[in-house]
């Protein structure tokens, strides 16, 4: 279906062009959260060449990181001044030509600034918007499609760190990084992808000058809507104005139970899986059972993040998704601390199947809370402000984490912490929720306070007179109207008023 075709009623389409979005967003998902891990099969090629520790050359995926979280407000100020496929296409660019970039660096400085920071940001000029756009197509069904986008973070997890130690033994750490960068250009064409929903048909035969100028501006409206998600404010002046990042959004009280519950989440949310191959070599695990202990996880967050997603789908369980998501936090956060003195295989491997349930439950439903809780028009700047916000998090958690267990020796610790933290987390959304955003919605609105809103806007109405039209620029559609020969159906005359003369033209 064309841009310009026919729309079947008012709302996104839920299907149609939408299954194409939605893959698309499966492959951007996938590039943004397992490529900074993929790369790490490089690390001990570049420690040899540039004579560097590993903590050196582990900057180049959490600089990644950095930028994929930490440049979200950015990422919103693009999508909302230029549209989401400009921007996609922009980043697709910058994400391979830093890994092309990075092929020819002569000491790791140049890989952090080449690898990590154009590649990073290339990376999160891709992710925000293909979110934004997938939001814009799905409404019914967007449960669904954030679980089906979503699942892309451990599919291609599992693919790229295979492809990428191939890459390395066949042509070294320079071609992997050269041929990594021609992968990435696959963004680009999952930019071009992203097309603005399709909007209201052509006008009916016979339409007159006004119609058409009507009809068009509805066009070009919906069409803006659905490019660049722009704020508009009518100021007195007559022209709008666009706000390129709605901070208003922070004044929203479910935007803040959000936040809180994704900054305490990411603080330990990642850093069982960060951990747990170490973890099992220190309790005597074989070497390739305990690197296939990730594999494991990645089996299962595969599997369930579709199937969460079509759960939370339901029309029962729809309304509650934000008490599903607390659920699912809470369940990550159990399983932490239940297995924080799990020693042998089977229970480490027990460990792994509950964690990457519980793992794919949260990363399914993750942006579906936020784009139920402040809808799609806010949920571009609202997306760039959490990202931010768990950006701070990801730089406390993980690193922290490290620092403990290189003082205290201990993984029991950690792993009481990291639970802790994601459990508190699930607590604190489930009661935020039922406590202060339902009483706040319960809450009866004091004596006379709807007739004096009601007073006011009569008063307003009734006092205040209609603004001025813009005056009409020379050869427009409207200007053209004056002289249009069409009749105007004649005004109803109101008693005691005379009735005005007609206008000579």
């Amino acid at each position: 279906m064309g841009a310009g075709g026919p729309r079947r009623g008012v709302g996104p389409p839920d299907g149609g062009w939408g299954w194409a979005v939605l893959g698309a967003c499966f492959v951007v998902t996938g590039f943004a959260y397992g490529f900074p891990k993929a790369v790490s099969v490089f690390f001990r090629a570049l420690m040899r060449d540039f004579g560097a520790g590993y903590s050196d050359t582990a900057w180049v995926s959490s600089i990644m990181l950095a930028m994929l979280y930490g440049t979200g407000p950015v990422s919103s100020i693009l999508v909302t001044r230029f549209g989401c496929r400009p921007v996609m296409l922009a980043g697709g660019l910058l994400a391979s030509a830093g890994m092309v970039l990075a092929s020819f660096a002569t000491r790791l400085l140049e890989v952090y600034l080449t690898a990590g920071v154009l590649t990073g940001l290339g990376l999160a000029l891709n992710f925000q918007p293909s979110l934004i756009m997938l939001g814009l197509y799905f409404e019914r069904r967007r449960p669904l499609a954030n679980g089906l986008a979503a699942a892309g973070s451990p599919v291609f997890l599992s693919v790229l760190s295979p492809l990428g130690q191939q890459l390395l033994e066949h042509f070294g750490w320079r071609g992997g990084f050269l041929l990594l960068g021609g992968l990435l250009l696959h963004c680009c064409a999952c930019g071009a992808v992203m097309r603005p929903p399709p909007g209201p048909g052509p006008p009916p035969r016979g339409a007159g000058a006004r119609d058409l100028a009507g009809d068009s501006a509805g066009e070009a409206d919906a069409e803006a809507e659905g490019e660049g998600l722009r704020v508009r404010e009518a100021p007195p002046g007559g022209r709008t104005r666009r706000r390129l990042l709605d901070v208003a959004v922070c004044a929203d009280r479910a935007f803040v139970v959000y936040a809180v519950t994704k900054f305490l989440m990411a603080l330990g949310l990642f850093v069982p899986a960060i951990l747990l191959v170490n973890y099992a070599k220190d309790a005597g695990v074989p070497d390739a059972d305990a690197a296939f202990l990730l594999s494991i996880v990645g089996f299962v967050d595969i599997v369930a993040r579709p199937a969460c997603g079509a759960l939370a789908g339901l029309a029962r369980l729809r309304p509650r998704v934000p008490y599903l998501f607390s659920l699912a936090l809470l369940a990550n956060g159990l399983t932490d601390l239940s297995s924080a003195r799990a020693r042998s295989y089977g229970a480490l491997v027990a460990f792994c199947i509950a964690f990457g349930l519980s793992y794919g439950m949260v990363g399914a439903l993750q942006f579906e809370v936020l784009m139920a809780t402040v809808g799609a028009p806010r949920f571009p700047s609202a997306l760039g402000l959490v990202l931010l916000v768990e950006a701070v998090a990801v730089l406390i958690g993980p690193p922290s984490a490290g620092r403990l267990v290189d003082a205290l020796k201990n993984y029991e610790i950690i792993f009481y912490l990291a639970g802790s933290e994601v459990a508190l987390a699930g607590i604190f959304m489930a009661v935020a929720t039922n406590c202060c955003l339902r009483r706040s919605k319960d809450t009866p609105s004091g004596p006379g306070t709807e007739g004096e809103a009601s007073d006011t806007e009569e008063a307003e109405a009734e006092g205040d007179p209609e603004p001025l039209p813009a005056p009409k620029e020379p050869g427009s559609l409207e200007a053209l109207e004056v002289l249009s020969p069409r009749v105007r159906s004649p005004e109803p005359e109101v008693e005691g008023e005379p009735r005005p003369a007609p206008e000579s033209v």
